[in-house]
Protein backbone atom coordinates (compact mmCIF):
# COMPACT_ATOMS: atom_id res chain seq x y z
CA UNK A 1 0.00 0.00 0.00
CA UNK A 2 2.37 2.80 1.64
CA UNK A 3 5.60 3.53 1.77
CA UNK A 4 8.73 1.00 1.83
CA UNK A 5 9.97 1.64 5.73
CA UNK A 6 12.73 -0.53 6.69
CA UNK A 7 11.97 -2.27 9.66
CA UNK A 8 14.06 -4.19 11.89
CA UNK A 9 12.74 -7.13 14.31
CA UNK A 10 14.74 -6.12 17.02
CA UNK A 11 16.69 -2.35 17.54
CA UNK A 12 19.93 -2.12 19.92
CA UNK A 13 19.11 -2.35 22.97
CA UNK A 14 20.80 0.69 25.31
CA UNK A 15 20.91 2.21 28.77
CA UNK A 16 21.36 5.67 29.81
CA UNK A 17 22.50 7.87 32.45
CA UNK A 18 21.64 7.45 35.74
CA UNK A 19 20.15 10.94 36.56
CA UNK A 20 16.63 11.78 36.10
CA UNK A 21 17.23 15.93 35.70
CA UNK A 22 19.53 17.93 34.49
CA UNK A 23 22.51 18.61 36.29
CA UNK A 24 24.83 22.08 36.17
CA UNK A 25 28.89 21.43 36.64
CA UNK A 26 30.10 22.12 39.90
CA UNK A 27 33.79 22.22 38.19
CA UNK A 28 34.55 25.62 36.73
CA UNK A 29 36.17 25.80 33.39
CA UNK A 30 39.53 27.70 33.52
CA UNK A 31 38.81 31.53 32.98
CA UNK A 32 41.90 31.73 30.44
CA UNK A 33 40.19 29.35 28.19
CA UNK A 34 36.72 31.71 28.40
CA UNK A 35 38.86 35.01 28.08
CA UNK A 36 40.78 33.62 25.08
CA UNK A 37 37.65 32.46 23.15
CA UNK A 38 35.79 35.62 23.85
CA UNK A 39 38.44 37.69 22.06
CA UNK A 40 37.97 36.69 18.49
CA UNK A 41 36.10 39.50 16.40
CA UNK A 42 32.55 37.81 16.11
CA UNK A 43 31.23 37.54 12.50
CA UNK A 44 28.60 35.88 10.18
CA UNK A 45 29.41 32.59 8.59
CA UNK A 46 30.48 32.78 5.46
CA UNK A 47 30.68 28.92 3.40
CA UNK A 48 33.84 30.33 1.22
CA UNK A 49 35.44 31.70 4.17
CA UNK A 50 35.37 29.27 6.82
CA UNK A 51 34.41 25.67 4.62
CA UNK A 52 37.83 23.54 3.69
CA UNK A 53 36.10 20.45 3.01
CA UNK A 54 37.87 17.56 1.80
CA UNK A 55 37.22 13.76 1.38
CA UNK A 56 37.92 10.97 4.27
CA UNK A 57 41.04 8.79 3.11
CA UNK A 58 39.40 6.12 4.74
CA UNK A 59 35.65 5.10 4.82
CA UNK A 60 35.13 2.22 6.42
CA UNK A 61 32.18 -0.13 6.10
CA UNK A 62 29.49 -2.34 7.86
CA UNK A 63 30.78 -5.14 6.05
CA UNK A 64 34.59 -4.32 6.78
CA UNK A 65 33.91 -4.55 10.70
CA UNK A 66 31.80 -7.06 10.48
CA UNK A 67 28.16 -6.07 11.12
CA UNK A 68 27.04 -6.13 7.51
CA UNK A 69 23.21 -5.84 6.83
CA UNK A 70 23.01 -3.85 10.11
CA UNK A 71 21.60 -0.40 10.42
CA UNK A 72 20.98 1.89 7.43
CA UNK A 73 23.73 2.60 5.83
CA UNK A 74 26.60 0.56 4.47
CA UNK A 75 29.02 2.66 5.91
CA UNK A 76 30.39 2.57 9.14
CA UNK A 77 32.74 5.51 10.13
CA UNK A 78 35.21 7.79 8.16
CA UNK A 79 38.42 8.65 8.70
CA UNK A 80 38.92 12.44 9.97
CA UNK A 81 38.40 14.33 6.83
CA UNK A 82 38.54 18.58 7.12
CA UNK A 83 35.69 20.37 7.66
CA UNK A 84 36.02 23.75 9.45
CA UNK A 85 38.90 26.38 8.69
CA UNK A 86 40.77 27.42 11.86
CA UNK A 87 38.78 30.77 11.88
CA UNK A 88 35.19 28.94 11.75
CA UNK A 89 36.54 27.47 14.88
CA UNK A 90 37.19 30.19 16.53
CA UNK A 91 34.09 31.54 15.88
CA UNK A 92 32.85 28.40 16.83
CA UNK A 93 34.28 28.36 20.26
CA UNK A 94 33.68 32.02 20.50
CA UNK A 95 29.63 31.78 20.71
CA UNK A 96 29.94 28.43 22.96
CA UNK A 97 32.41 30.40 25.53
CA UNK A 98 29.96 33.55 25.65
CA UNK A 99 28.50 34.87 28.73
CA UNK A 100 24.94 33.46 27.66
CA UNK A 101 25.68 29.98 26.88
CA UNK A 102 27.97 29.33 30.18
CA UNK A 103 24.80 30.51 32.30
CA UNK A 104 22.32 28.75 30.67
CA UNK A 105 23.57 25.44 28.65
CA UNK A 106 26.20 23.79 30.27
CA UNK A 107 25.33 20.24 31.76
CA UNK A 108 27.28 17.02 33.86
CA UNK A 109 26.48 14.01 34.56
CA UNK A 110 27.23 10.65 35.83
CA UNK A 111 29.44 9.84 32.17
CA UNK A 112 30.79 13.73 31.63
CA UNK A 113 31.68 16.75 33.79
CA UNK A 114 31.43 19.31 30.63
CA UNK A 115 29.40 19.68 28.42
CA UNK A 116 27.72 22.00 26.49
CA UNK A 117 24.73 21.75 24.85
CA UNK A 118 20.96 22.86 23.80
CA UNK A 119 21.82 26.31 22.81
CA UNK A 120 20.01 26.61 19.80
CA UNK A 121 20.42 28.91 17.12
CA UNK A 122 19.43 32.58 19.17
CA UNK A 123 22.55 32.01 21.14
CA UNK A 124 24.99 30.57 18.62
CA UNK A 125 24.05 31.16 14.82
CA UNK A 126 27.39 31.16 13.43
CA UNK A 127 27.37 26.71 14.71
CA UNK A 128 23.59 26.54 13.57
CA UNK A 129 24.75 27.77 9.83
CA UNK A 130 27.46 25.88 9.80
CA UNK A 131 25.41 22.76 10.40
CA UNK A 132 22.93 23.49 8.21
CA UNK A 133 24.58 24.82 5.43
CA UNK A 134 24.22 22.59 2.11
CA UNK A 135 27.72 22.55 1.48
CA UNK A 136 28.48 20.60 4.94
CA UNK A 137 25.59 18.44 4.87
CA UNK A 138 25.97 17.25 1.31
CA UNK A 139 30.02 16.54 2.60
CA UNK A 140 28.87 14.38 5.90
CA UNK A 141 25.91 12.66 3.59
CA UNK A 142 28.53 11.73 1.25
CA UNK A 143 30.54 10.08 3.95
CA UNK A 144 27.39 8.33 4.91
CA UNK A 145 26.28 7.12 2.11
CA UNK A 146 22.65 8.65 2.18
CA UNK A 147 21.25 12.02 2.73
CA UNK A 148 21.46 13.31 6.57
CA UNK A 149 19.64 16.31 8.60
CA UNK A 150 20.37 17.25 12.00
CA UNK A 151 18.28 15.36 14.36
CA UNK A 152 17.15 17.84 16.21
CA UNK A 153 17.67 21.51 17.22
CA UNK A 154 19.08 20.23 20.45
CA UNK A 155 21.90 17.55 19.07
CA UNK A 156 23.23 20.69 16.87
CA UNK A 157 26.87 21.32 18.50
CA UNK A 158 26.97 19.18 21.35
CA UNK A 159 29.92 20.32 23.19
CA UNK A 160 32.29 17.82 24.91
CA UNK A 161 34.92 19.33 27.26
CA UNK A 162 38.40 17.99 29.01
CA UNK A 163 40.60 19.99 30.81
CA UNK A 164 43.60 18.32 31.83
CA UNK A 165 41.99 14.63 31.07
CA UNK A 166 39.38 15.66 33.91
CA UNK A 167 36.06 14.64 32.32
CA UNK A 168 35.19 12.15 29.67
CA UNK A 169 34.10 11.64 25.92
CA UNK A 170 30.39 11.89 25.74
CA UNK A 171 27.72 12.52 23.16
CA UNK A 172 24.48 11.40 23.33
CA UNK A 173 24.56 7.92 24.20
CA UNK A 174 24.10 5.12 25.52
CA UNK A 175 26.06 2.61 27.46
CA UNK A 176 26.68 -1.06 28.77
CA UNK A 177 29.35 0.43 31.06
CA UNK A 178 32.60 -2.06 30.40
CA UNK A 179 35.67 -0.26 29.06
CA UNK A 180 38.44 -1.33 26.96
CA UNK A 181 41.51 -0.94 29.63
CA UNK A 182 40.83 1.17 32.79
CA UNK A 183 44.01 3.64 31.83
CA UNK A 184 43.30 3.81 28.02
CA UNK A 185 39.45 4.50 27.93
CA UNK A 186 37.83 7.80 28.04
CA UNK A 187 34.29 6.55 28.11
CA UNK A 188 32.67 3.24 27.94
CA UNK A 189 31.41 1.34 25.55
CA UNK A 190 28.30 2.38 23.87
CA UNK A 191 25.71 3.03 20.94
CA UNK A 192 24.60 6.88 19.98
CA UNK A 193 20.88 8.08 20.29
CA UNK A 194 20.84 9.05 16.99
CA UNK A 195 21.41 7.02 13.87
CA UNK A 196 24.99 9.15 12.62
CA UNK A 197 26.83 11.95 14.58
CA UNK A 198 29.80 13.94 13.09
CA UNK A 199 32.34 14.57 15.66
CA UNK A 200 34.24 17.73 15.01
CA UNK A 201 37.56 18.73 16.54
CA UNK A 202 37.58 22.56 18.31
CA UNK A 203 41.03 22.00 19.47
CA UNK A 204 44.21 22.18 19.19
CA UNK A 205 45.81 18.71 18.76
CA UNK A 206 49.36 19.29 18.69
CA UNK A 207 51.27 17.18 21.01
CA UNK A 208 48.51 15.55 21.52
CA UNK A 209 48.64 11.12 21.85
CA UNK A 210 45.99 9.16 21.61
CA UNK A 211 41.85 9.52 21.43
CA UNK A 212 40.72 7.48 18.73
CA UNK A 213 37.28 5.66 18.24
CA UNK A 214 37.31 1.78 19.41
CA UNK A 215 34.82 0.04 17.24
CA UNK A 216 33.45 -3.28 18.41
CA UNK A 217 33.52 -5.76 15.49
CA UNK A 218 31.11 -7.91 14.51
CA UNK A 219 33.32 -10.81 15.85
CA UNK A 220 34.04 -9.28 19.43
CA UNK A 221 37.32 -7.56 17.98
CA UNK A 222 38.41 -4.01 18.04
CA UNK A 223 39.04 -1.47 15.11
CA UNK A 224 40.55 1.36 15.95
CA UNK A 225 39.50 4.88 13.85
CA UNK A 226 42.22 8.17 14.18
CA UNK A 227 40.83 10.67 16.28
CA UNK A 228 39.96 14.29 14.58
CA UNK A 229 42.40 17.30 14.42
CA UNK A 230 41.20 20.70 14.65
CA UNK A 231 38.68 21.65 11.63
CA UNK A 232 38.46 18.13 10.78
CA UNK A 233 35.59 15.56 11.78
CA UNK A 234 34.80 11.84 11.89
CA UNK A 235 31.17 10.77 10.93
CA UNK A 236 30.23 7.47 12.07
CA UNK A 237 26.37 5.55 12.11
CA UNK A 238 27.00 5.21 15.99
CA UNK A 239 23.32 4.11 16.49
CA UNK A 240 24.35 0.42 15.34
CA UNK A 241 27.90 0.24 16.49
CA UNK A 242 29.43 -0.50 19.85
CA UNK A 243 31.73 2.20 20.02
CA UNK A 244 34.35 3.60 23.11
CA UNK A 245 36.42 6.80 22.72
CA UNK A 246 40.08 6.45 23.82
CA UNK A 247 41.79 8.69 26.34
CA UNK A 248 44.02 12.03 24.44
CA UNK A 249 47.57 12.50 26.38
CA UNK A 250 49.22 15.97 26.26
CA UNK A 251 47.71 19.36 25.17
CA UNK A 252 45.66 21.94 27.63
CA UNK A 253 42.32 20.88 26.37
CA UNK A 254 40.05 18.55 24.30
CA UNK A 255 36.93 20.20 22.90
CA UNK A 256 34.80 18.35 20.94
CA UNK A 257 31.55 19.24 18.94
CA UNK A 258 28.95 16.50 18.08
CA UNK A 259 25.72 16.92 15.61
CA UNK A 260 23.88 14.33 15.56
CA UNK A 261 21.74 13.48 12.48
CA UNK A 262 19.20 11.36 11.00
CA UNK A 263 17.90 10.44 7.54
CA UNK A 264 16.32 13.26 5.59
CA UNK A 265 13.90 10.52 3.82
CA UNK A 266 11.51 9.91 6.33
CA UNK A 267 10.63 6.30 4.85
CA UNK A 268 13.95 5.12 6.22
CA UNK A 269 14.09 3.14 9.09
CA UNK A 270 14.14 5.32 12.56
CA UNK A 271 14.88 3.99 15.92
CA UNK A 272 16.20 7.24 17.59
CA UNK A 273 15.74 7.23 21.25
CA UNK A 274 16.10 9.78 24.25
CA UNK A 275 17.90 7.83 26.71
CA UNK A 276 21.18 9.40 26.64
CA UNK A 277 19.63 12.56 25.69
CA UNK A 278 16.67 13.09 28.48
CA UNK A 279 19.25 13.56 31.61
CA UNK A 280 20.99 16.18 30.08
CA UNK A 281 18.27 18.27 28.26
CA UNK A 282 15.91 21.21 29.22
CA UNK A 283 12.81 18.49 29.71
CA UNK A 284 10.16 20.96 27.78
CA UNK A 285 12.70 22.02 24.90
CA UNK A 286 13.77 18.35 24.01
CA UNK A 287 9.86 17.27 24.00
CA UNK A 288 8.91 19.54 22.15
CA UNK A 289 11.44 19.16 19.47
CA UNK A 290 11.34 15.78 19.24
CA UNK A 291 7.48 15.56 18.83
CA UNK A 292 7.19 17.84 16.51
CA UNK A 293 9.96 15.63 14.31
CA UNK A 294 8.14 12.17 14.76
CA UNK A 295 4.82 14.20 13.68
CA UNK A 296 6.72 15.94 10.66
CA UNK A 297 8.21 11.99 9.69
CA UNK A 298 4.94 10.08 10.43
CA UNK A 299 3.08 12.75 8.22
CA UNK A 300 5.18 12.50 5.15
CA UNK A 301 4.85 8.76 5.99
CA UNK A 302 1.05 9.09 5.59
CA UNK A 303 0.98 11.31 2.64
CA UNK A 304 3.14 8.79 0.65
CA UNK A 305 0.83 6.16 1.64
CA UNK A 306 -2.16 7.89 0.57
CA UNK A 307 -0.84 9.10 -2.83
CA UNK A 308 0.46 5.39 -3.10
CA UNK A 309 -3.50 4.28 -2.34
CA UNK A 310 -4.85 6.84 -5.27
CA UNK A 311 -2.42 5.60 -7.44
CA UNK A 312 -3.66 1.99 -7.10
CA UNK A 313 -7.13 2.47 -7.48
CA UNK A 314 -6.81 4.56 -10.49
CA UNK A 315 -4.71 1.99 -12.06
CA UNK A 316 -7.42 -0.41 -11.61
CA UNK A 317 -6.55 -2.97 -9.17
CA UNK A 318 -7.80 -4.41 -5.86
CA UNK A 319 -7.24 -3.19 -2.41
CA UNK A 320 -4.50 -4.82 -0.88
CA UNK A 321 -5.38 -5.68 2.44
CA UNK A 322 -2.14 -7.08 3.69
CA UNK A 323 -0.11 -4.22 2.48
CA UNK A 324 -2.33 -1.97 3.83
CA UNK A 325 -1.96 -3.70 7.49
CA UNK A 326 1.91 -3.95 7.15
CA UNK A 327 2.00 -0.38 6.70
CA UNK A 328 -0.20 1.19 9.37
CA UNK A 329 1.12 -1.38 11.60
CA UNK A 330 4.75 0.10 10.86
CA UNK A 331 2.90 3.59 11.36
CA UNK A 332 1.18 2.41 14.34
CA UNK A 333 4.79 1.08 16.05
CA UNK A 334 6.66 4.24 15.21
CA UNK A 335 3.77 6.50 16.59
CA UNK A 336 4.36 3.90 19.99
CA UNK A 337 7.51 4.49 19.92
CA UNK A 338 7.33 8.14 19.95
CA UNK A 339 5.31 8.18 23.01
CA UNK A 340 7.13 5.94 24.86
CA UNK A 341 10.34 8.10 24.95
CA UNK A 342 8.17 11.06 26.73
CA UNK A 343 8.60 9.88 30.28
Amino acid sequence: MGAEVLQPAFPPAVVGPKLKEPTRPTNRLPQTLIDEARRVERTHFDPNKHLAIADPEKIYTMQEIGLGGQGISPVAASSPFAIFTPEAVAQMRAEIFSEPVLQSCQYASDFAKNMIRGYGPRLCPFIFDAWNCDRVLEAVSKVAGLELVPAIEFEVGHINISINETTTELSTVETNATYLEEDQSAFAWHRDSYAFVCVTMLSDCVGMVGGETAMRTGTGGIMKVRGPAMGTGVVMQGRYIEHQAMKAKGGRERISMVTSFRPKSPLLRDETVLTGARPISTRSSLYYQWSQYRLEVLEERLRDGSKRLRHRDRSGKPFDVAAAKEFLNLQKQFLEATILELE
